[in-house]
């Protein structure tokens, strides 16, 4: 078989394990996916979905025990500079219930809703960012979020009430080959004579890995046929981590989360009994993908952390440093700032409520709904922080410890950049989350149209296959025209109603755009990687619209009421301006020009761009390409080739 068909046949091989995880049915309704298809349902997230009052008074109670022992006892310079959580301060965080959060009542938890828990993440954020990686690590995909939903009452017995006591637990997912592309794992378990299962392989970048107890471990299980094909089958297991043959490797250190206990670790024939899977034998990455539907909305709560620190800090240097016979904060290009940042700020704190109320409603499906708030909050949280540093300048910049040592405050500006980078990669880096979001978006097309995309039809397959999208699109485009998108509509928005009826509008404008370009480009739109994500940040500029539009109101009538208002219509006039460029850029761009480029680049055909400095490639000795990754130098042939498929991306 020739390279180019060995890629081919990967590819597909990925796409078809991808797809098979797939969660393909729609048992509850979606705000952001009838938003890809024109349909606005703002009653989906209207009333504003909140914590119950027995909920709310429970949540304030932990986070007022919580907070004391964390504002006395931690101190988030001396962890960044030493990269250790002293056994002491984890040790506390056991006996105050901090790893059992959203571990029921009844099991020895705390018993918080996904909205408390999210927001007991976001003051721990606050203070630490390689603490609150502990905590969410463990409790969002680590054990206790798959075994309270797929576990067995006899798993749950047994492991829930050790889980709330503090015993650590990590996920294993990510190989040093396979980061978003599951059918390259090389993780196996195979059954042995005595009915256990026997474990193999190492697993890169697991959160907590070196001080966990217990694992979730992804592995390849024997494949099953369908069709005539072999379909590789993942598989989940708990593991304890005192198993023979297993061996923490090496611990990861990263630029920021500098106490973060992420380990490579390796099984050596682990013995795992049938009674630790979890949910049933070839389920594995299903799990993993609905384990992280949930997962993501820690890194909301996280960005929000991270927003509201820099607004405060922007906001008091504003005011303080004079320069040029003014406060900073009173010069145009600092005001431009420092206004968008709070406007983003009370955006990203929108989104990230509104999707974890929704997970606790549980009468929406939010597979979409948290991959567009993980996306959009961690790269509005990234653009808050960044402009935090420049308003600071060289003092954000410059470490806390010597701001500190040359008699400045210690405003750890330069750490918190550090360590918000992350968020834009863990649970599925930018990119990957774009790919899961534009599969999603085109779902319905692809099950009315999907059969015209194939190039083996017969004529009679094909005229069936017109006949049944003509029939589809007679009515569905021409809904995407009609609408009553202006005044008077939604007027019970008062000063936003305007907003709304926008959103409205755009996305019907979206949903025929979408149209436009699945009949322009067929079968190639999903290589198209970077016009989809601009139709996939359209719909998360949309959503954030609608979040903050509906935030805003649920806070009409309160002390915050006017000022929730103002800073909901300054961001949503602020979006409309993305929203357009992003339109604009559908059919406007550079996008074949910058592909062709990228190949040459990646080919070496511009190394002369390298001259006059010295490289680091040719002073750092291995390969990049990790051991083991299929095609060798023909997968650098397909860089910016996967597929739209791909699902998967988690922390590890």
């Amino acid at each position: 078989m020739s390279d180019n068909q060995n890629t081919q046949a990967s590819e597909q091989k990925s796409r078809d394990v991808a797809e098979a995880a797939r969660e393909t049915e729609w048992e509850a309704p979606s705000f952001v996916r009838e938003l890809f298809l024109g349909r606005f349902h703002l009653d989906l997230l209207d009333p504003f979905p909140t914590e119950s009052p027995e909920d709310r008074a429970k949540t304030d109670a932990y986070m007022a025990k919580l907070e004391a022992y964390l504002r006395e006892n931690v101190d988030a310079d001396e962890i960044d500079r030493t990269g250790e959580l002293s056994d002491e301060l984890v040790d506390d965080l056991r006996k105050l219930g901090a790893f059992g959060i959203k571990i029921p009542e009844e099991y020895g938890g705390v018993g918080l809703s996904q909205v408390g828990y999210g927001r007991v993440i976001q003051m721990v954020t606050s203070i630490d960012g390689s603490l609150s990686a502990l905590l969410s690590a463990h409790q969002s995909i680590g054990v206790p979020q798959p075994i309270k939903m797929f576990g067995t009452d006899e798993q749950k017995e047994r492991l829930l009430p050790r889980l709330a006591k503090g015993a650590i637990s990590a996920f294993a997912l990510t190989e040093s080959a396979v980061g978003s592309d599951p059918a390259a794992m090389t993780t196996t378990a195979e059954k042995n004579e005595d009915g256990e299962w026997v474990l193999n392989g190492e697993k890169l970048w697991c959160t907590n890995g070196t001080v966990a107890e217990l694992l979730v471990v992804m592995a390849r299980t024997p494949p099953r046929k369908k069709n005539g094909k072999e379909i590789p089958q993942i598989t989940a297991f708990v593991v304890e981590m005192d198993s023979p043959g297993l061996e923490v490797t090496h611990r990861c250190h990263f630029m920021g989360l500098k106490a973060i206990q992420n380990a490579v670790i390796r099984l050596d024939n682990v013995r795992v009994p049938e009674e630790n899977v979890i949910w049933g034998e070839g389920k594995g990455l299903k799990l993993a993908l609905i384990t992280l539907n949930t997962g993501r909305l820690t890194l909301p709560m996280s960005a929000a952390a991270g927003a509201k620190v820099c607004l405060e800090i922007s906001r008091e240097w504003a005011a303080a440093r004079v320069q040029w016979g003014a406060p900073i904060g009173k010069h145009d290009a600092v005001a431009q700032m420092i206004g968008d940042m709070a406007a983003n700020t009370f955006a990203i704190e929108a989104v990230a409520m509104l999707s974890s109320g929704l997970a606790d409603r549980g009468d929406t499906d939010i597979r979409l709904e948290a991959a567009m708030a993980k996306l959009w909050t961690t790269e509005m949280g990234w653009k808050i922080a960044d402009d935090c540093l420049q308003i600071r300048g060289g003092r954000g910049y410059e470490t806390a410890d010597s701001l500190r040592n040359r008699g400045e405050p210690g405003i750890p500006v330069e750490r918190i950049l550090r360590d918000l980078r992350i968020n834009r990669i863990f649970e599925g880096s930018t990119e990957i989350m774009k790919l899961f979001i534009a599969r999603e978006a085109v779902d319905t097309h692809l099950q009315v149209a999907g059969d015209l995309l194939k190039s083996d039809l017969s004529p009679k397959e094909k005229a069936a296959a017109f006949a049944k999208v003509g029939a589809h699109y007679a009515t569905w485009f021409p809904k995407r025209f009609v609408g009553w998108g202006r005044w008077p509509r939604y007027r019970e928005y008062g000063e936003l109603a305007e907003q709304v009826r926008y959103i409205d509008r755009t996305s019907r404008k979206l949903a025929r755009s979408l149209f436009y370009s699945m009949a322009v480009h067929g079968p190639k739109l999903e290589r198209r990687q970077a016009l989809l994500g601009r139709f996939v940040d359209i719909g998360a500029e949309l959503f954030a619209m609608s979040a903050t539009v509906a935030y805003a109101r649920s806070l009409r009538g309160g002390v915050k009421g006017k000022d929730a208002e103002s800073l909901a219509s300054l961001f949503c006039d602020r979006s409309r301006l993305r929203i357009e460029t992003l339109f604009n850029a559908l059919y406007d761009n550079a996008d074949t020009a910058t592909y062709r480029t990228a190949q040459a680049v990646v080919r070496g055909d511009y190394d002369w761009l390298g001259e006059g400095v010295v490289g680091v490639m040719e002073r750092v000795s291995g390969s990049m390409v990790p051991a083991g990754t299929p095609g060798g130098d023909e997968a650098r042939e397909d860089l910016s080739d996967e597929t739209v498929a791909t699902q998967v991306g988690a922390s590890g």
